[in-house]
């Protein structure tokens, strides 16, 4: 019998302080310190661009393989810790491989294994997350949920560079590896027997669809216009960074080229840091307008990057990427509730979701290494800058408001 809309969840002070302590160390486990990865391949291992870009796309193709299955698992499934634990696990072994082995074959092996772990972590995160609080203190939980993880990446990245600079670049994985081990102690924290799995799924009164997911899904317009606009995001910002740190390791050796890096991640990180606490806060009277915003500063930033080539320029554009990514993070994940509210298919849908975003992230990749290789950084930066214009146009005309009620949720 379905209870959870009836439900008013009362999660204990351990568990919401060990949610809090996961999300901001899963910071970069969930990504695989991506652009390190480039700069690792390039002034390290001497790779061409387009073998980089093959490699950053490996573990987004393989996430994008990975991530429904794992959504429609994590609505099956009442083992959503230890599931996580496995996959942090996964993500640290793929770290240290990527330094002990550094041959072509092991490190695509390596870039498959954090590409499996990465399309468990943000279902399941926002999963555990419903499941511990309930819909109506959702909006200000995954505010929170995201500025504990931006926060672990301004410290990952203080980290990654310090590492980078003073020691190797080699160091930067072992830190990625150290970090899948302390979550996976502090999602081991949480209390099982207080994440009500049929909240965690979306669950409510309504009677849920006998339909397949596919099909409910696909039933769906704005959630298919929702996840076209995030392939064409994705695919217009995720090579943005990676190409920035490839463009400044030109100018800089590999540790001068980390710490370049680590600069251009902090700077959006600190930025992402209040912007998601404040859409948190926000999102319960409208979505769209907050979206439109997070669309619009992306091809402002990829133009941005073409009109200069001073280092500390390029470090501040980054701040864009900040206002950008902290809306996207918390909305994304608040639009699908909306839309999947009492159908039981909250993850499947997330799973779905971020399929779309990993197909456009990894293809990005590809493409932008592919372009570079028979162009200039001014060049793709245009191009993506014209695919994130694209992106907005289909947000501003496609994507409805999805925000039914305006009852403020408390605080969890």
């Amino acid at each position: 019998m379905v209870r959870s809309s009836t439900v008013t969840p009362q999660p204990s002070r351990q568990s919401l302080s060990a949610l809090d302590k996961a999300n901001f160390l899963l910071a970069d486990v969930r990504d695989g310190m991506g652009p390190y990865l480039a700069i690792y391949l390039m002034v390290s291992l001497k790779w061409k661009p387009q073998d980089i870009g093959i490699a950053m796309s490996v573990m987004g193709i393989t996430t994008v393989v990975m991530q429904t299955p794992a959504g429609i698992l994590v609505d099956r499934t009442t083992r959503k810790k230890l599931f996580t634990i496995l996959a942090s696990s996964l993500m640290a072994v793929a770290a240290l491989l990527t330094i002990l082995l550094p041959s072509y074959p092991v490190i695509m092996g390596g870039q498959v294994l954090m590409g499996i772990s990465a399309a468990w972590f943000t279902p399941a995160v926002a999963a555990i997350t419903l499941g511990l609080v309930g819909h109506q203190a959702l909006d200000a939980r995954i505010g929170r949920n995201e500025t504990f993880n931006h926060a672990g990446n301004v410290v990952a990245a203080l980290l990654a560079g310090i590492i980078g600079y003073f020691l190797s670049s080699k160091g930067i994985f072992v830190l990625l590896a150290l970090m899948s081990v302390l979550s996976s102690l502090s999602i081991w924290q949480i209390k099982s027997e207080e994440i009500n799995d049929e909240l965690a799924r979306g669950s409510g009164e309504a009677n849920e669809s006998e339909a397949s997911p596919w099909k409910s899904l696909l039933a769906k317009p704005s959630l298919l216009f929702f996840a076209l606009a995030c392939v064409l995001f994705h695919f217009a910002n995720a090579a943005m960074l990676p190409l920035l740190g490839q463009r400044l390791s030109l100018k800089a050796d590999a540790g001068g080229a980390s710490l370049y890096m680590s600069a251009c991640i902090i700077v959006a990180q600190v930025v992402m840091i209040p912007v998601s606490a404040w859409v948190g806060k926000k999102a319960s009277s409208g979505r769209k307008r907050l979206l439109l915003i997070a669309f619009l500063v992306l091809p402002i930033r990829g133009v941005l990057y073409t009109l200069t080539s001073d280092e500390e320029l390029l470090v501040c554009i980054q701040i864009l990427d900040g206002v950008g990514a902290g809306i996207f993070g918390v909305l994304s994940i608040l639009i699908v509730s909306d839309l999947t509210q009492g159908s039981g298919l909250f993850n499947t849908v997330q799973g779905a979701i971020a399929t779309a975003v990993g197909l456009g992230a990894s293809l990005s990749n590809a493409f932008a290494g592919f372009l570079l290789q028979r162009s200039n950084f001014q060049t793709v930066f245009l191009v993506l800058a014209a695919i994130a214009l694209a992106a907005l146009i289909l947000v501003w005309l496609g994507v409805p408001e999805t925000q039914k009620s305006s009852e403020k949720a408390q605080v969890a």
